[in-house]
């Protein structure tokens, strides 16, 4: 760790971004335990993204900049799309042509426009696996980036006002 002025060496700072513009709509269902199922409907999602971390020899944790173009681009990938869970044993699903057809339990639930389906890796399209889901892309690319020095990432998702999830972990510096 780079230590800017005298004092302890073992301090940690954090810089969080959440901007009008890190929001999206998005419609899902999520599948409850034993039979039972919500209706397709949408939210209109925002994001917020916590990096904790020493600081560089510059004086920063990270650039505000490199968040805030990641978060964009990462919801802009799954703003007014339908959110599906692709690991989901209950659901199954079938391209056909330029449709996604979705089986529930081995019934015909939905068919979709493929061009407005998002299959995500997760196996449910809960607002805390959404958010794992994004704390999975900011990890990716700030390992990437060469951010070693970052401690701790924070992803939050607000389904409704006051109504969020935050999935949070430890990264990359020792």
């Amino acid at each position: 760790m780079v230590n800017l002025r005298s004092g302890p060496v073992d301090r940690s700072f954090r810089v969080e971004v959440t901007k009008d513009y890190l929001v999206f709509a998005a419609a899902h269902f999520v599948v409850f335990n034993e039979h039972e199922r919500e209706p397709l409907h949408g939210h209109n999602y925002r994001l917020r993204v916590l990096a904790e971390g020493a600081l560089d020899q510059y004086g920063f944790v990270l650039d505000f900049s490199v968040l805030k173009r990641m978060g964009r681009r990462f919801v802009d990938a799954i703003d007014h799309r339908v959110l599906l869970a692709a690991r989901n044993p209950r659901l199954a699903y079938r391209e056909e042509g330029d449709s996604v057809h979705v089986q529930y339990e081995g019934r015909p639930a939905y068919v979709l426009p493929a061009a407005e389906v998002v299959m995500l890796p997760i196996v449910n399209t809960t607002v805390e696996l959404i958010a794992e889901y994004l704390a999975d892309q900011f990890e990716r690319e700030l390992a990437v980036a060469g951010y070693r020095n970052l401690t701790m990432l924070e992803v939050e998702v607000e389904e409704n006002a006051k109504q969020s999830a935050i999935h949070r972990r430890r990264l990359f510096a020792d």
